[in-house]
């Protein structure tokens, strides 16, 4: 049986005052990570001959598969040192690589695409694949240095931030990039946003008669190297390192008191607990989901000719920053507030939510693009809101803080195969040519998205009473074992509970 054995604590003012001064500028640093990882994307629009499409494509490939990889390495790495050293790890070096990303393109400028007797293409694909390697220890770092401050009941609280955290990230790198992009033009235009004029204010590059691209990737390295000064002197581990006392999170765990396990003991206790596999399972589809709309909609939009004239993608990154701010409010404070801390409720919710968007973008896609892009939005607020619940908050819930880089490794790992395998089947799927022109011919877009939403509902339906317990499944196999079975409770053990 599943239960919570401690009590909410009732914390003091000062606690809580250092725990923000903890988690906001994890949070911010996060973000700009974001800022410093998407922004490929925003360089490839305006490098023009310096990356081609299939160029910046095979780029991209590569630095999602080291970063899904590297959760396998990185996860049981930060169980092992904390997340305060990875997380300085991950601004380091992601910070390092981007400064390295500029120098690129500033010593590539009039070279013919060659910088140092190697091509742009070359050189971005070696740092952008480093990049994605150290970017992957910030997700794992977040979820680590999160336990040991918030109770369980606290957390689903702490979900809605680090989906605002996801959705600032985009935000920075998609509407900030693109106005880095704008302020450092070779020819400034008059009628460029109020974000494009601070920064050619504060960058001075623009208007000199050169695009100065490589300020794509020195921006956010400047961010990054503020927050890297900050984190260093306020971010701790646990309350203790800060001088407080350490608390009962009520949180389970893959390993019983005092347990020492492996890391491929660690896995396999991962990989066969009722609930931590279920979850996986859960994100593997949120990783189809979550890029099957955002990153596809901009090319269906840019394809049919709607992109520079629609509404939703003139405002794409605004719109998603928005889109998952209430998402994961709504589901973080739905899950504590009306489902007990329970959190495989919001997960289902959200996933019908999204069912409704896919079989919506399927019926209108060559009548309503409000519709189309409406659905989208809807589905990227549902997508943002089940990842931060599940890969920010349950994996720490029942793998324990012991254990929680390795499980957060894990889920991550899984949501980047859903995203490899979307990238590949919409890639074939998608119309080429003048069949791209047509909304009609892109209905198997969403179609086959929609078999991932039913896993998802079903999926979540199966672990809706799932709760934590501080004794581990060892633990618990063994006092049943020991004792007679207790009469059932409405908290039914991990997986087992039907809603």
């Amino acid at each position: 049986m599943a239960y919570l054995v401690s009590a909410l604590p009732l914390h003091s003012t000062s606690f809580r005052a250092r725990r923000v001064l903890n988690w906001f500028p994890l949070g911010l640093a996060y973000a700009f990570l974001y800022m410093g990882r998407y922004n490929l994307t925003v360089a490839k629009n305006a490098l023009g001959h310096l990356m081609t499409s299939a160029e910046f494509g095979q780029i991209s490939a590569v630095g999602t598969v080291v970063y899904g990889l590297a959760f396998v390495i990185n996860g049981p790495l930060t169980d092992r040192v904390g997340g305060r050293r990875v997380m300085l790890i991950a601004v380091a070096g992601a910070l390092i690589m981007n400064v390295l990303m500029g120098c690129a393109l500033l010593g590539a400028d009039g070279a013919q695409g060659q910088v140092l007797g190697v091509s742009v293409y070359s050189a971005l694909m070696v740092l952008y694949a480093l990049n994605m390697y150290f970017q992957s220890f910030g997700a794992v770092a977040i979820v680590t240095v999160k336990a040991p401050w918030f109770h369980v009941r606290e957390r689903g609280s702490f979900s809605t931030i680090f989906g605002i955290m996801i959705t600032a990230g985009i935000y920075f790198a998609f509407d900030w990039g693109y106005a880095v992009v704008q302020a450092t033009r070779a020819q400034l235009d008059t009628d460029m946003g109020a974000i494009a004029h601070v920064f050619a204010w504060a960058l001075g590059v623009g208007g000199q008669g050169v695009d100065a691209n490589w300020w794509i990737f020195f921006t956010p390295a400047v961010f990054l190297s503020v927050l890297l000064a900050v984190l260093f002197l306020f971010l701790r581990n646990t309350p203790k390192e800060a001088g407080y006392e350490d608390f009962d999170t009520g949180e389970s765990s893959v390993a019983a008191p005092g347990e020492v396990l492996s890391t491929f003991q660690v896995f396999v206790r991962i990989l066969t607990h009722p609930v931590l596999l279920v979850i996986c399972a859960i994100e593997f589809c949120t990783g189809v989901l979550r890029n099957g709309t955002m990153q596809w909609y901009p090319i269906f939009a840019k394809e049919t000719g709607i992109y520079g004239e629609f509404f939703v993608t003139r405002n794409w990154g605004l719109l998603l920053l928005g889109a998952g701010v209430i998402g994961a409010f709504l589901t973080g404070w739905a899950s504590d507030r009306f489902f007990q801390s329970r959190r495989a409720p919001m997960a289902a919710f959200l996933y019908v939510v999204m069912g409704a968007g896919v079989v919506t973008m399927a019926a209108t896609l060559d009548s309503s693009q409000w519709m189309v892009g409406g659905s989208v939005v809807l589905i990227s607020m549902s997508v943002i809101g089940v990842h931060g619940i599940l890969s920010g908050t349950s994996t720490a819930d029942f793998g324990g803080s012991r254990n929680t880089g390795t499980a957060v490794g894990l889920v991550d790992g899984l949501v980047y195969l859903g995203t490899a395998l979307q990238y590949l089947v919409i890639g074939q799927l998608a119309p080429t040519g003048e069949a791209a022109r047509d909304p009609s011919e892109w209905r198997f877009w969403p179609v086959f998205m929609l078999p991932f939403v039913v896993i998802g509902i079903l999926l979540s339906v199966r672990i809706w009473n799932a709760l934590p317990s501080r004794r581990s499944a060892r633990d618990n196999a063994r006092s049943e074992e020991a004792q007679p079975a207790p009469a059932p409770t409405p908290a039914t053990a991990g997986g087992a509970g039907q809603g």
